[in-house]
């Protein structure tokens, strides 16, 4: 049985039932790193898993450089700018900028970037985002908090609505509707449209709040990928695995949990506080009990269970079906539909940081908000339902946002200028590793499977230590001071009993 939103509880003033306050118990989160971008070192660049066959090159001034196993560059690592890039296999081009004032400025081709800066509101880390689109500024808030040794930032909304509002939106509405939406010519929905099919009737809004949280994904999508790649997306590529009604309904059960975690929320900020992090994050997800969904927001790389790269878009969906063990920093997810071409097949296994998942709850979180601000001021027009008056009061502001920093004056420049920037220090990234050989490695693989984390074999290892993770080789030889370990996808190589290579 799928994971649902707790059972509608009590009453509105106007007689509907609102739903269920979500259980918001402290968890125990243990003691994280102060400082940090919120991932964890692992095997390949920002703790995420590397494809097998990755090679690395470390240079002693810190900087890095990493190859996929063809041979191209898919990371790059500039210590004296705190500068990172990440080629996707889609063709797109990620910068992260970690500054000296620990502030962080996030640039992408196509797609928003971003100006981050934290600071404290009654003792608590918070983050504000400005966003920058085509002449257009927005801002985000977001809880900084630690988790399994990793620093995860949880989308905190800037207001709340009224109790009627959530359980208007939580409930069945009165009759079905039939909702025109303005998309149904746009190139996207033509690309896509073998992938996504929007319902014909909305007898409840978090099924429209599925199809407007898919609409927007796809949209970006194309616009992202129209400007990577350039010309090529007058067809839709092979070997989609579309949006059955199943997955739909699925992402619309999630809707459902997440309007009733902001309904929770929203009671706690009436009086005065601060909902937990831990409880409206990622922590809570993974240990409920249930299976949950996630829809990518942006573009990701992944790799899966046998050590190959493959990518998500936005719009794809992946389950989890088992939570990680409790010292993982990744947690292994099935793809349940996807839009073909280079994307991860459905069914494959994948691989997933911990700070990746909570950017895919953010990221459903954030629309739902945009969705549930676009029923409010066209509720009763356009064919939606007209809520009841206790659900039409003013939306309140949470206390944390009006303490925030101002946004940077010249954000949008400093997202341009790293950008720009950007391809200046991979050139001469590059050409360092081409003049200073480094300290180059195979990355170690990741081997994971749907019912455990991600399992690592590093340089500097003991036979003892590779046989605990993978048990018994299926072959052996031994050559004295070297011996080489077979396994079933890989060959490892000891010298002097420690880990010196693998394959």
């Amino acid at each position: 049985m799928r994971n649902t939103a707790p059972a509608p509880s009590g009453t509105s003033g106007n007689g509907a039932r609102t739903p269920e306050t979500v259980n918001t118990h402290q968890l125990d989160l243990g003691k994280g790193p102060s400082a940090g971008s919120g991932r964890a070192s692992n095997s390949g660049f920002s703790g995420r898993p590397a494809p097998k066959g990755s090679q690395q090159t470390q240079f002693k001034n810190g900087s890095a450089l990493q190859k996929r196993p063809n041979g191209r560059v898919s990371d790059v690592r500039d210590a004296r700018r705190g500068l990172e890039v990440h080629h996707g296999i889609n063709g797109s081009k990620r910068v992260l900028v970690e500054r000296p004032d620990h502030s962080r400025v996030v640039a992408e081709r196509g797609r928003p970037g971003y100006v981050q800066r934290g600071y404290v509101h009654n003792g608590h880390d918070y983050a504000r985002r400005t966003y920058y689109y085509r002449g257009r500024a927005y801002d985000r808030y977001y809880r900084r908090y630690p988790y399994r040794g990793v620093y995860v930032e949880v989308y905190a909304p800037a207001r709340y609505y009224p109790v009627g509002f959530y359980g208007w939106v939580y409930n069945p509405w009165y009759q079905p509707v039939v909702y025109p939406w303005g998309w149904v010519g746009s190139p996207w929905y033509g690309y896509y449209g073998g992938y996504f099919t929007p319902y014909p009737v909305y007898p409840t809004a978090s099924l429209w709040l599925t199809d407007f949280l898919i609409s927007a994904d796809l949209a970006a999508a194309y616009q992202a990928q129209q400007e990577a790649q350039g010309q090529g997306m007058d067809r839709p590529l092979a070997g989609a695995a579309p949006l059955t009604p199943e997955v739909k309904q699925m992402i619309a059960d999630e809707v459902k949990n997440q309007l009733a975690l902001e309904n929770s929320e929203a009671q706690q900020n009436a009086q005065n506080q601060e909902p937990d992090p831990g409880a409206s994050g990622i922590a809570r997800l993974l240990s409920d009990g249930h299976t949950h969904v996630f829809v990518a927001g942006s573009s990701l790389d992944l790799v899966d269970s046998a050590g190959t790269e493959c990518a998500i878009s936005d719009g794809d969906v992946l389950e989890l079906v088992t939570p990680p063990p409790p010292s993982a920093t990744s947690a292994d997810l099935v793809v349940l539909s996807s839009k073909g071409g280079q994307e991860c097949p459905k069914s494959d296994t994948v691989t997933v940081a911990l700070a990746d998942l909570q950017d895919m709850q953010n990221h459903m979180r954030e629309t739902i908000d945009q969705g549930l601000q676009e029923l409010q001021a066209k509720q009763g027009t356009g064919g939606l339902p007209a809520a009841p008056p206790s659900a039409r009061a003013a939306a309140v502001d949470a206390g944390f946002a009006n303490n925030a920093p101002p946004p940077d004056p010249n954000g949008a420049a400093e997202v341009n200028q790293e950008l720009a920037e950007a391809d200046q220090a991979e050139k001469e990234v590059v050409a360092q590793a081409q003049q200073e050989p480094g300290d180059s490695a195979s990355v170690p693989p990741v081997i994971s499977g749907p019912a455990a984390g991600p399992v690592t074999i590093a340089l500097g290892q003991s036979i003892e230590e590779v046989k605990a993770n993978f048990g018994e080789p299926l072959t052996v030889i031994d050559l004295g001071s070297k011996k080489i370990y077979k396994y079933k996808d890989m060959k490892v190589t000891f010298k002097d009993g420690k880990v010196s290579d693998v394959e």
